[in-house]
């Protein structure tokens, strides 16, 4: 029962700690001269305060598990909550394309790294450097202002795209975050709260962990699913409010930037510096939601402009289907690697298909435009293309290192060149290369000279017919 009563007050000081701590940090971020969406990247940081002090305090005392399943479980629940709930609460979150791709991006990137990680398919500090190479740009782009932005070295069109997205991001976030001008005083209110943070979070944790002891429940379901949720908490006020006053963009930027920050400082950085432990299937398999989970979720507001209540009622699903996967896991007393990440690539496949096809409201009739092949629409042969890859992928994961057909994915990028078109040809290109990538874990050669070879094959594959693609496409003007 102590445990217990320690684990509430933990909870109950810490969050409301962050809350302060968020509302001072911003003062300051204001009187610095912060951006609007930088001032977001301090919101988000400072909101995961609990989450990120919890992961840490649990690596350094050799609890990988717990630490693990507080960060990663704290990003699938995100999704879940500030986009899933919230879009349901609301009705509609919607947003402009440029805003999905300008978070989503550095998004699914930091997902696969942490995947990598966890699976202890790279070394945390390899998986720091790959996070660290994509959030590091995108945070120097949100910090930008426009005259700077206009300054970077990129193609013309580029450079338009880059500052209509971010103008879009700050646009909202500036509706969102409103604070005054900070003081001394603020930066003092903004040091108590943080080591007020630190302290609860720390007791929070050691109370946590001592209770799952105690009632026999697993490390990963206490970090992943107990600890995760109630860290995450303040996170889904926030997004349901901001929702409901439609500021999509906030939203989307809060939800993604909040899980970004908790994989690079609340894992991979102490991971670094302290180890994170024998690999674990059960850890991999919360990795593997929260990367499948992401790709979805960020499928579904490419493909609708934004999340509906239908759309949110797939992402709660899909955190659902989490929750009984993770646990039916535990029961049985563990899963291997290859089964802990396969439900998860069956919950991103319909992402990727719903990025197949023309996107909801789409005009312009080029996806109905007819290919190099008779009677076959260029949108049709795109999906024939994936799904070529996806039957290829399937049959090489099942078979395992008995047949290895990681070569045969080339299939892809050559029946996407039937469409004449460069865009859908490189897609698939990309798609076979990444399904490549992550067949070598059941073909039990990742990263050997073997893997190398085959992917190298895939990319001269993807870059021939890509180039082809793009001269047929020239020609056909």
């Amino acid at each position: 029962m102590t445990d217990l009563l320690l684990l509430a007050a933990g909870v109950t000081v810490s969050l409301a700690a962050s809350w302060l701590l968020v509302s001072r940090l911003e003062r300051l971020g204001e009187r610095a001269g912060f951006s609007e969406a930088w001032l977001g990247l301090v919101a988000a940081l400072a909101a995961d305060a609990p989450e990120i002090t919890s992961a840490v305090t649990a690596l350094v005392r050799g609890q990988a598990s717990v630490g693990a399943g507080v960060v990663i479980g704290s990003n699938v629940f995100n999704l879940a909550a500030l986009l899933g709930l919230a879009a349901v609460v609301a009705g509609q979150i919607a947003f402009d394309r440029r805003v999905v791709l300008l978070a989503g991006i550095p998004g699914i990137w930091i997902a696969l790294a942490c995947l990598l990680t966890v699976a202890a398919l790279v070394t945390p500090a390899a998986g720091l450097a790959l996070t660290a190479a994509v959030l590091g740009p995108y945070a120097a782009a949100l910090g930008m202002n426009r005259a700077r932005l206009e300054r970077t070295p990129l193609p013309g069109g580029w450079v338009r795209w880059l500052v209509a997205a971010v103008h879009e991001e700050e646009a909202e976030l500036a509706e969102a975050i409103r604070p005054r001008r900070g003081t001394w005083r603020d930066a003092l209110a903004a040091a108590a709260a943080l080591i007020a943070v630190v302290g609860a979070s720390t007791v929070m944790e050691v109370a946590a962990a001592a209770a799952g002891r105690r009632y026999a429940v697993a490390d990963i379901v206490t970090g992943g699913l107990v600890l995760a949720v109630v860290t995450s908490l303040p996170n889904a006020v926030t997004a349901v409010y901001l929702a409901r006053r439609g500021r999509g963009a906030a939203v989307l930027s809060t939800a993604l930037n909040s899980n970004a920050i908790n994989v690079l400082a609340g894992l991979l950085v102490p991971a670094s510096l302290a180890g994170l432990g024998a690999r674990s299937g059960l850890s991999a398999l919360v990795a593997a939601w929260y990367a499948g989970l992401t790709v979805l979720a960020l499928a579904l507001a490419w493909r609708y402009r934004g999340v509906g209540r239908p759309a949110g009622a797939v992402i709660i699903a899909g955190y659902l289907a989490f929750v009984i996967a993770l646990v039916s896991s535990v029961a049985l007393g563990g899963v291997g690697l290859l089964t802990a990440i396969l439900p998860a690539v069956a919950v991103a496949a319909p992402g990727v298909l719903l990025l197949a096809g023309p996107a909801a409201g789409a005009t312009d009739g080029r996806w109905h435009r007819a290919s190099l092949l008779p009677g076959w629409s260029v949108g049709r042969l795109w999906r024939l293309s994936l799904i070529l890859c996806a039957v290829v992928a399937g049959c090489d994961a099942a078979s395992g290192p008995r047949l290895i057909l990681i070569g045969v994915l080339i299939v892809g990028p050559c029946c996407a060149l039937l469409t004449g078109r460069w865009v859908p040809t490189a897609t698939a290109g990309g798609v076979a290369l990444a399904l490549g990538g992550l067949l070598g874990v059941p073909d039990q050669i990742f990263a050997t000279a073997i893997h190398y070879t085959s992917l190298a094959a895939i990319a001269v594959v993807g870059a021939a017919t890509t180039a082809s693609a793009a001269v047929l496409q020239g020609r056909a003007r």
